[in-house]
C-alpha cells in the first residue's frame, strides 16, 4: 500500500522558509526525521521511506504553487492511487498560527495549490492537513504576508508545530482518517 504526502510550496531561494512554504518545511522535516533526501523527479522533489508496512511517497512539486495540481495528479496516476491515498500539506490564512485542521475534502479558500489540485483531479474531494499561518497583515499585504518569512517571535511556535504536523500525517498514514482527524484537529 502506497500514500502520497504532498507537501505544497514555491520553488526557488527566496521561498525558503516563507509562511507558503510551510507545505515544504513539514515534508522536509519528516524527510530529515529518517534521514532521507530529495531526489529530483518529473515535477517533483520526492523521497520514500516505509511506515507501518506502507510506503510513504513526499514530495515537493518543482511547479510554483499555482500548479501544483499538474505534480499531484501526475504522481497519484503513476501509482494508480485513489484520493484517500493522497494528503496534501498546505498553509492556511484563516487558521491561527501553528493550529493544524485535517480535512478529507474541502474548499480552496481561495489557496491557488489547492484551486489548481482541485482543478487537475476534478474534484475537492482529496484530503488535505491545513496549517495555520495567521492573518497579521494590513488591508492590501496579504501577497508579502504569506511570501514572507517568519518574524523572529513566531519562529519558535512555528519550530515546535511542525513536528505536530508530522505526527499528524504519519497517524493519516498509519490509522484510519477519522482517528486521524480527532487527533490532528485536537492539537
Amino acid at each position: 500500500m502506497r500514500y502520497l504526502i504532498v507537501g505544497l510550496g514555491n520553488i526557488g531561494a527566496e521561498y525558503v522558509h516563507t509562511r507558503h512554504n510551510i507545505g515544504f518545511d513539514v515534508v522536509d522535516h519528516i524527510a530529515r526525521e529518517r534521514e532521507l533526501a530529495f531526489q529530483s523527479a518529473r515535477l517533483a522533489d520526492t523521497a520514500e521511506f516505509r511506515y507501518r508496512g506502507k510506503v510513504v511517497q513526499l514530495i515537493k512539486p518543482s511547479t510554483y504553487m499555482n500548479r501544483s495540481g499538474r505534480a499531484v495528479k501526475y504522481w497519484m496516476d503513476q501509482h494508480k492511487l485513489g484520493l484517500e491515498r493522497v494528503l496534501v500539506v498546505v498553509d492556511d490564512l484563516a487558521l491561527p498560527l501553528g493550529k493544524l485542521r485535517l480535512r478529507l475534502k474541502g474548499s480552496d479558500a481561495g489557496h491557488n495549490g489547492l484551486a489548481d489540485i482541485q482543478q487537475q483531479l476534478g474534484t475537492n474531494a482529496y484530503p488535505r492537513l491545513r496549517f495555520g499561518i495567521g492573518d497579521e497583515f494590513p488591508r492590501g499585504g496579504q501577497v508579502d504576508f504569506v511570501l514572507g518569512r517568519w518574524p523572529e517571535e513566531e519562529q519558535p511556535v512555528v519550530d515546535e508545530r511542525i513536528p505536530v504536523a508530522a505526527e499528524a500525517i504519519l497517524r493519516y498514514v498509519g490509522q484510519r482518517p477519522s482517528q486521524a482527524m480527532e487527533w490532528a484537529n485536537s492539537q
